[in-house]
């Protein structure tokens, strides 16, 4: 009963925070079109328009009824937010975990644990599963109730679009059970038919996040583009957002309704990125190639940031952002430690997650504002899904290959070598002060060439060798090693150094280490620790004896 509760009073909380707002709204206007009725009819339409349903308004001047399928993505935020946390504590309070960890009592711990408190087998999976049930039933019992009630008036829920909102509510209530049951990973699940499948599902997991990281990137990068854009036209918004308003409680609400639609920009300038572009209008299209068929516009301070006609250097360059998030993908990816087929796996399940990551905000963040020319506004989202997936395939496969060999295929030791840095070594001409001339025979050369930098060869003095007494050199001598009977003529006629700063080359060989460790000392016997004796109480002084006083009488003088 308490997760049939925790549904309600979500849907309560959504659906009670927007009718007081209208409320409000209501209050203040000076000349209201319509009584409380209205107000609250109002607030019904627009909890179900912010969950996926449709409007449809009916007093036109054309009379004709004009559909209304954008909803505000930030104000669907609320519903999701709420049915999310409920079902969370719902699946907590079941399976025995607390998440009440603001609690100061308690000691200071992860807010969230990473590993689920109980094992995630197949009865605790039945128990989240009728959880999340509950959740739902309590849930969508008022969306019901509301859409009975918003079916009707001049501006009235489009029935056929009302299992939406279940949709909607469904996957927010499979998000709020994964967190309250601990975000769970493939190794946690101990179902035996989840079990059969944990590597699938690892590679499922690192793909969904890869993918929502490039994701988030190009997110973020619309968003900033967007802001630009913005601030670039501030009379173009500032004159439209006085045109659509003229008291205290207008500006107001015209303020509520673009700031509840900036997360639409953000998707807008993110379509716009990637190529595809979006719709302003039937038979229009916005992308960095050109823009093509612009007409009257409504007037709207968000639709300040649209670039003018024709095609800029400036919008080619956002071509760069979908280019980033594919590279972070790649990086994601590529860092996993898999082999080349397990790479490319992943990274073709990450292409296939943004595509339908993408698909799903387009099509939320779109719709029809109107009849005729106004049934097309926002991103295509078959376009967008394509793009997305597109610039993952292109760019995020193959870089994560490439990094995927660069990781697993270490440079070759004498390319490692080479870059290895040595202190320069001073040279020093024979005979000047200080220095020992070189001995009989010798001569002063560089160090061995190719092995080191130029910067870090010094002088040796090595012996003169006629090309008789050369030894022969065969592959091992790359390494600065010889063979047969040169190895030892080296190390033993390399007389030493000339000078402080002088270098012997080559160096000798290192002694080899033993195969097995030489066997230890026998040790003396040890004797056994004497026992633990408790402590007695501390010895008594020996008192003083003096001696006995004389029987006589004492001596005279």
């Amino acid at each position: 009963m308490s997760a049939l509760a925790a549904g309600v009073a979500a849907a309560g909380l959504a659906l009670g925070g927007i009718a007081a707002v209208v409320l409000l709204l209501w209050i203040g206007s000076p000349f209201p079109d319509s009584g409380l009725g209205g107000a609250l009819h109002i607030g019904a339409d627009l909890w179900l328009l912010a969950q996926g349903a449709d409007l449809v308004r009916t007093d036109t001047l054309s009379g004709d009824p004009a559909p209304l399928a954008i909803p505000p993505l930030l104000l669907s935020a609320l519903p999701a937010w709420l049915v999310f946390r409920g079902t969370a504590s719902a699946v907590a309070m079941a399976l025995g975990r607390d998440e009440d960890d603001d609690n100061p009592e308690r000691p200071a711990r992860r807010r969230t644990p990473r590993r689920p408190a109980v094992p995630l087998d197949a009865y605790a999976l039945r128990c989240a599963g009728a959880v999340t049930g509950w959740v739902l039933a309590g849930y969508l019992t008022p969306v019901a109730c509301a859409v009975v009630y918003a079916s009707a008036g001049s501006i009235h829920v489009d029935l056929p679009t009302a299992p939406y909102v279940a949709l909607f509510a469904a996957c927010a209530a499979a998000l709020g059970a994964w967190s309250g049951a601990g975000r769970p990973g493939a190794d946690d699940l101990r179902a035996p038919r989840v079990r059969r499948a944990r590597a699938y599902l690892r590679e499922a997991g690192a793909a969904v996040r890869a993918a929502a990281i490039g994701g988030g990137l190009l997110l973020g990068g619309a968003a900033l583009l967007g802001a630009a854009a913005l601030a670039c036209h501030p009379e173009v918004s500032g004159r439209s957002y006085g045109h659509l308003s003229d008291g205290l409680v207008g500006r107001f609400s015209v303020l509520l309704v673009a700031a509840g639609l900036v997360p639409n920009l953000v998707v807008w300038a993110a379509a716009y990125t990637l190529g595809t572009g979006f719709s302003i209008g039937a038979g229009s299209i916005v992308r960095p190639a050109g823009d093509i068929g612009y007409g009257p516009l409504p007037d709207f301070p968000l639709l300040a940031a649209l670039p003018g006609e024709g095609g800029s250097w400036l919008g080619w360059t956002t071509l760069a952002l979908p280019g980033l998030a594919a590279l972070a993908v790649a990086w994601c990816v590529g860092n996993g430690g898999r082999s080349a087929a397990g790479t490319a796996r992943v990274a073709a399940e990450a292409a296939l997650v943004t595509g339908g990551g993408f698909a799903v905000l387009a099509a939320w963040a779109g719709g029809p504002v109107g009849a005729q020319r106004l049934a097309e506004f926002g991103p295509a989202w078959w376009s967008a899904a394509g793009a997305a997936a597109g610039w993952v395939l292109v760019l995020g496969l193959p870089g994560a290959l490439l990094l995927r060999y660069r990781l697993a295929h270490p440079p070759h030791p004498w390319r490692a070598l080479l870059r290895s840095a040595r202190p320069r070594l001073p040279r020093q001409q024979a005979g000047e002060k200080g220095t020992a001339p070189a001995a009989e025979g010798t001569a002063r050369t560089p160090g061995p060439r190719g092995l080191l930098p130029r910067r870090a060869r010094g002088t040796a003095a090595v012996p003169r060798e006629t090309p008789e007494e050369a030894p022969r050199r065969r592959f091992g001598a790359l390494f600065g090693r010889r063979t047969g009977a040169g190895e030892a003529a080296a190390s033993e006629s390399t007389p030493a150094a000339a000078g402080p700063g002088a270098d012997p080359l080559p160096w000798p060989a290192p002694a080899p280490l033993p195969l097995f460790p030489p066997p230890l000392p026998d040790l003396p016997p040890s004797e056994p620790p004497a026992p633990h004796l408790p402590p007695g109480p501390p010895p008594v002084p020996p008192l003083p004896i003096s001696d006995p006083p004389p029987d006589g009488p004492p001596a005279g003088p």
